[in-house]
């Protein structure tokens, strides 16, 4: 059975039509990099994913029942730090077990635990002033992973980052998710990480009406090093083979800017 499936989703705002028809379904341990020009509707779907937005028609699915409201399965990570400024690296982490009525003692010994899981052990009382940007992404998927999602929903959650920092993180991402293999659908607008990181690479056209125009399974061997996985032949040969359907619609995609 599909952990998260779209039927023929349709999202319009008013008169404006993000994404049409969308029909796209996710296995249990998938990671799906979903990859589109800028407006093509890649954090909408997200959206819907999460139950933060309802189609407006079509319909997504949970474990084959349809959602309605949020989604109790799925973690969200967002392109900006969603950590409370005022709140320590570790009452950050804990807070997702706080409220759900667990006790603050209980919830920062666990929150340590995923601190030190984040490489962050020797800084939970630090504030997110005090940390990097590389760090303040640490504590967030801390902070999502604690809650123990079976589906993660990641919104382009790199891209602020410079490139080493960016490849330490999207190691850091891989290793974790290895261990218990939960289901991630991935946004970026990068294709290069959409490939080192994916099981299978989703294109979506350019909006509106968005759609997905190809679906291109990596089999890339895992575990994978981002930065080693970029020299290989296959991974070359991936990239321009999806490249070459994306670069169409990026060029869609600015001439009706």
């Amino acid at each position: 059975m599909n952990l998260l499936e779209f039927r023929q989703v349709t999202v319009a705002f008013g008169d404006y039509v993000a994404v049409e028809g969308v029909s796209l379904a996710l296995r249990p341990g998938e990671f799906v990099g979903l990859v589109g020009p800028t407006g093509c509707g890649k954090s909408t779907l997200l959206n819907v994913a999460a139950g933060l937005l309802a189609p407006s028609q079509g319909e997504a699915l949970v474990e084959g029942r349809p959602l309605k409201g949020l989604n109790p399965l799925a973690g969200y990570l967002f392109q900006q730090d969603a950590i409370l400024p005022w709140k320590t690296a570790l009452d950050n982490v804990a807070l997702p077990l706080v409220f759900r009525g667990r006790p603050w003692a209980e919830a920062r010994r666990e929150a340590l635990a995923w601190l030190e899981k984040v490489g962050l052990g020797r800084f939970p009382r630090h504030f997110p002033h005090q940390l990097s940007g590389g760090m303040r992404k640490r504590v967030g998927l801390a902070q999502v992973l604690i809650a123990g999602p079976r589906l993660l929903l990641m919104d382009e959650p790199f891209s602020a980052l410079d490139v080493q920092t960016r490849q330490l993180m999207e190691n850091e991402l891989l290793r974790l998710w290895q261990e218990d293999r939960k289901t991630v659908l991935f946004v970026t607008h990068d294709l290069e990480e959409a490939i080192a990181l994916s099981d299978r690479v989703v294109v979506l056209s350019a909006g509106p009406r968005s759609r997905p125009i190809g679906e291109f399974p990596i089999p890339l061997p895992r575990p994978r090093d981002v930065a080693e996985i970029r020299l290989t032949p296959e991974f070359l040969r991936l990239h321009r083979e999806i490249w070459e359907l994306l670069r169409g619609e990026v060029m869609r995609a600015h001439a009706g800017a």
